[in-house]
Formats: structure tokens, C-alpha cells, sequence
């Protein structure tokens, strides 16, 4: 039996917005994002302070570095689902304020403990911020460019990372590890002020009142179930590859992510600013590998939607060879140009899965089934990668971890090939 149809369950190809006024959206749904992983990354170059200060294990610098990614998993489903109920625009606000403020307190913590409470803080605050933000965004924006956009706003998480790194790293080395958090929390508690002027429910709703117009829908809301919603999204075989293959593969970006800087740092011997600025360098790289991978799923896939699923397969099988190559050679000029390489395909599948996501899922549902994949992001790819990277260098060594890493972007392209084999949906309109 299928649920009730919802309203707005078909989007128009032209929303009713100014194209000027959804590229205000984008900037500044972007910008936040930005302030979200920097926040959320500046942490990972400073571990070798904290680690010499605080006398940290590798496995807890893997925990300091993943709580964050937790506790997203943990919350964004039932965050994501009160921002639908009380409005996107006043939870996006009130999320950035509260990670803000957590990433102030990290920079006022003095041991273990108060850094991993603070960081917990920082991980409810950016909960829901990326399945609700991009539920914002393409409700602005036609449907050709769901997949470039996701994958763009998937790519401020690595720009943010690189900003937090870069940055972070610099300030550390002039100024202490704590300046590093507060000029952070600083960058994003202006962003605040900006978003909260700028974009409003008022000047959303045309969006949506053209949707409606646009699909002939009756004026009486039809309300899913909660038991329809998480049937539609967690028993349809392909959004559970999907969610499955996503998150498999964002556990190489972020086991990297978070530890590139302590390889550089032993293992190329660079200073604690210069690691912060090289590590934000293979960043940036695989920040511009969404955006171009998904501007190319995008290409690809136009005109025969099931394109998407070979993309995603290519990209984490490619990542796989050229990451896995990479770490098994000397420390020297050839392992970081195929590190970069690698990077560049780490998170390319971002853009097509989300795409894939949104098109094989009613609008109504849809900032819920970006929740659901957020919380598939971070428990199987964002959260694990650092803690269990750290746990292996334990015993193995930071570079004998790394070797292994690679691998995982072997069971992401299996969930893939699955996937394909059992998306029976069309990818062009939503069911």
C-alpha cells in the first residue's frame, strides 16, 4: 500500500525565485557551511599540540576528531525533522549560533574531557545543517543542477576544512591553539547575523507556492506517517545502497582528512603551520573533485539517469587505486601527486548519490531522506574514518593505517553495483 501523495511532490523545472535571489541563497548556505567544517576541521591541525600538551594517544586524537561526525549521525534524523516542523530557516540560524559558541568553548577547554564535551556541542549544533541547508537550496533551483550543486555544497565542507586548516594552522604557530577556535567561532557567529537578515521563510514560500501552482496540487496538505517516511527511505533497496555506498566512501575522505596533517608532520618532518597548509592543499583538491565530478555526473547522466550509478562505482574504484598506490611508496614528491590524485575522486560520489537520493524521493520527504543519508555519512564514513585510523596507528603505525584505508572504496563501489541492480525507479521524477 503506498502512502498518500504530499504536497509539492513534483518540483517544477523553473522555481519561482529570482535566479539572483537562489544564488544569494547558494552564497550563503554556502558560507555557513564553510564556518561548519571549519569548525568542525581546525581541530586536526592542531592535534600535535594537544597531543604534546595533553600527552593524547592516537586513539584519542581519533575520538577528539570523530565526535563531531557521532553525533551528527546520532541526531540529524530527528534534528532534520523538527527543523521541517518549526522552519529551515530559524533551525539553520539557531544551529550555526550553537556551533559557533561550542567552537569558542573548545578553545577555552583545559584537559581531555572538556574538549571532547565541547566538541559533542559542535556536533549538535551542525546536526542538521547539511540535510537542511541542501533541502534549501534545491528547493531554489531547478532540477538539472542538483547533482552540481550538491556536489558544490558537499565541496564547502572541504573548502571549510581547508580555511579551518590553513588558517588554523597559522594562527596555532603565532598565537596558540586556543586563537585558532576563537577566531572560528568568530567567523561564524558573523555569518550568522548575515543569514538571519538575508534569507527568510517570507522569501522562500513563492518557491514554494509556484511548486504548487506549477502541479495543479489541491490547496489540503496530505501528511505522510511517520511509518510511511522511514518505509519509503529505508526499505526502498536502492536509497539503502546508496546511503550505504555514500557513507562507505566518505570514510576515506575523512580518515585522511582528519590525519593528514599528523602524517605530514611525522613522517615528511614539516612544522606544524606548514602541515596545516599542505594538508589544506589535498582539501581543496577533493573539494574541487565534487564539484567537477558532479558537474560531470551531471553531463553524463542528462538524458539516461541510471549513468550516475557507473559514475559512482568509477570514482570510488578509481580513488581506491590511486590512494591504495600512493601510501605504499617512499615519503617523497610522486606520493603526494598521487595523494592528490586520489583526493580528487575521494568525495565524488557526493554530488551523484545526492542527486540520486532527491530523485528517488518525494519532495516532501526529501529534507528527511538527506537526514537519512547525512546520518549514513557520518556513521559509516565521517565518524568512524579518524577513530578507527587512529586505532589502527596504534599498532600498526600511522602510515600502515593509511595503507588500509584505500580499501574501503571497494565495498562503497559494491554497494553501488547493488544499487543499480535493484533501482527499478526512474532517476528523471520523483516517485
Amino acid at each position: 500500500m503506498h502512502p498518500p501523495e504530499a504536497e509539492t511532490d513534483r518540483l517544477p523545472e523553473t522555481p519561482a525565485v529570482s535566479r539572483a535571489y537562489a544564488w544569494l541563497v547558494f552564497a550563503l548556505s554556502f558560507g555557513l557551511l564553510l564556518s561548519d567544517y571549519m569548525s568542525r576541521q581546525v581541530l586536526n591541525v592542531v592535534l600535535p599540540s594537544l597531543k604534546m600538551e595533553w600527552g593524547l594517544s592516537d586513539t584519542q586524537m581519533g575520538a577528539l576528531s570523530g565526535i563531531v561526525a557521532l553525533t551528527v549521525g546520532l541526531l540529524t534524523i530527528p534534528l532534520s525533522l523538527l527543523a521541517d516542523r518549526w522552519g529551515r530557516v530559524r533551525s539553520l540560524t539557531l544551529m550555526a549560533t550553537l556551533w559557533s559558541v561550542a567552537t569558542l568553548g573548545c578553545a577555552l577547554s583545559t584537559n581531555f574531557g572538556e574538549m571532547v564535551a565541547a566538541r559533542s556541542v559542535v556536533g549538535v549544533g551542525e546536526a542538521a545543517y547539511g540535510s537542511v541547508g541542501t533541502a534549501v537550496v534545491l528547493s531554489v533551483f531547478p532540477r538539472r543542477q542538483w547533482a552540481s550543486l550538491s556536489g558544490a555544497l558537499m565541496a564547502g565542507g572541504a573548502f571549510g576544512a581547508v580555511l579551518g586548516m590553513a588558517l588554523g594552522g597559522y594562527i596555532a604557530a603565532r598565537m596558540g591553539w586556543r586563537w585558532s577556535f576563537g577566531v572560528t567561532a568568530l567567523f561564524g557567529l558573523v555569518l550568522v547575523v548575515i543569514y538571519r537578515y538575508a534569507v527568510t521563510e517570507q522569501r522562500l514560500r513563492p518557491a514554494h507556492d509556484g511548486q504548487r501552482a506549477a502541479v495543479a496540487q489541491p490547496p489540503v496538505r496530505q501528511t505522510m506517517t511517520f511509518r510511511a517516511v522511514m518505509k519509503a527511505l529505508i526499505f526502498t533497496p536502492s536509497l539503502v545502497c546508496l546511503y550505504a555506498g555514500g557513507g562507505l566512501q566518505l570514510f576515506i575522505m575523512g580518515a585522511i582528512l582528519a590525519w593528514m596533517p599528523s602524517y605530514l608532520n611525522r613522517y615528511y618532518g614539516m612544522t606544524i603551520d606548514r602541515a596545516g597548509v599542505t594538508a589544506a592543499v589535498f582539501i581543496l583538491i577533493g573539494g574541487i573533485g565534487m564539484i567537477v565530478c558532479g558537474v560531470l555526473a551531471d553531463r553524463l547522466s542528462r538524458h539516461q539517469p541510471a549513468r550516475a550509478w557507473m559514475m559512482a562505482i568509477a570514482y570510488s574504484l578509481t580513488c581506491c587505486t590511486l590512494l591504495a598506490v600512493a601510501f605504499r611508496l617512499e615519503a617523497g614528491r610522486l606520493q603526494m601527486v598521487l595523494v592528490g590524485a586520489g583526493m580528487l575522486f575521494a568525495g565524488g560520489t557526493a554530488g551523484p548519490v545526492s542527486a540520486m537520493v532527491a530523485g528517488l524521493t518525494r519532495a516532501s520527504i526529501r529534507a528527511t531522506a538527506f537526514a537519512t543519508l547525512t546520518l549514513a555519512n557520518s556513521l559509516l564514513g565521517l565518524a568512524p574514518g579518524p577513530m578507527v585510523l587512529g586505532v589502527i596507528a596504534d599498532r600498526i603505525g600511522l602510515l600502515g593505517a593509511l595503507r588500509v584505508v584505500p580499501f574501503v572504496a571497494l565495498a562503497a563501489s559494491l554497494a553501488f553495483a547493488l544499487g543499480e541492480r535493484h533501482s527499478g525507479a526512474r532517476m528523471d521524477e520523483s516517485p
